[in-house]
């Protein structure tokens, strides 16, 4: 199957309403989507020195939330930094993703309460083992979305994210982490991994969530 494409739009900081309207019919019909060149090509360029901050301390992610988190290099080998919007690039990308939000929710009442990030670096042979960002009825990220920083990426280094189809586990789709792409999943939906790599691997994973607060409780935690 192809991976269903939304039309270039002009580097700029405003969402197109065309895009927005294609987006939204992609999640609909297909549950995930790849936006090429939405980003302006400078802003790519700037997010990718984010990596290089002093004050972005890098930690090794892991797996699990709360007591259960826990650190498992043969499952995930990625280093995280969250994105808080210190810098005007990350001010702008933020921002860019706040339209995307606000444009979900007008179009197909989502829901989608705030917009969690993190820069993500994967060192050369490291890995993200298939996974589900999200189990249903148990987690309030419901979209997941993943910024590629990768410039003149070689289709041959590695480094795809599979996309798998939940019903019978079968290879959907491999997402070439080109610089500027942007895709976009149901987080429950789809189980996912990132292969290995000959090249160091730069993106910003991030996640729409929906406010599942109950009583004492606030959900997304502040």
């Amino acid at each position: 199957m192809r991976l269903p494409q939304i039309d270039q739009h002009p580097p700029d900081s405003t969402v197109a309403e065309s895009v927005l309207d294609q987006l939204a019919d992609a999640l609909v019909s297909e549950g995930y989507a790849v936006v090429d060149d939405l980003f302006d090509p400078l802003l790519i360029q700037s997010l990718r020195t984010e990596f290089d901050r002093p004050d972005c301390q890098f930690k090794t992610a892991g797996i699990g939330r709360d007591q259960a988190f826990t650190v498992a290099r043969d499952i995930r080998g990625d280093r995280i930094c969250w994105l808080e919007g210190q810098s005007l690039a990350a001010t702008r990308f933020l921002g860019i993703m706040g339209q995307i939000q606000i444009g979900l929710n007008q179009r197909l009442f989502m829901g989608l309460f705030d917009y969690e990030s993190h820069l993500a670096f994967y060192p050369v042979g490291t890995f993200y083992k298939k996974h589900l960002d999200a189990f249903k009825g148990r987690s309030n990220r419901v979209l997941s979305t993943v910024l590629y920083l990768n410039t003149q990426w070689d289709c041959y280094a590695g480094g795809e994210l599979v996309l798998y189809t939940r019903a019978d586990d079968a290879v959907l789709q491999r997402v070439v982490p080109l610089a500027g792409r942007l895709v976009v999943f149901l987080s429950e939906d789809f189980p996912h991994e990132v292969l290995p790599a000959t090249r160091e691997r730069y993106s910003i994973a991030g996640w729409f969530r929906v406010n599942t607060n109950t009583a004492g409780v606030v959900d997304p935690p502040e």
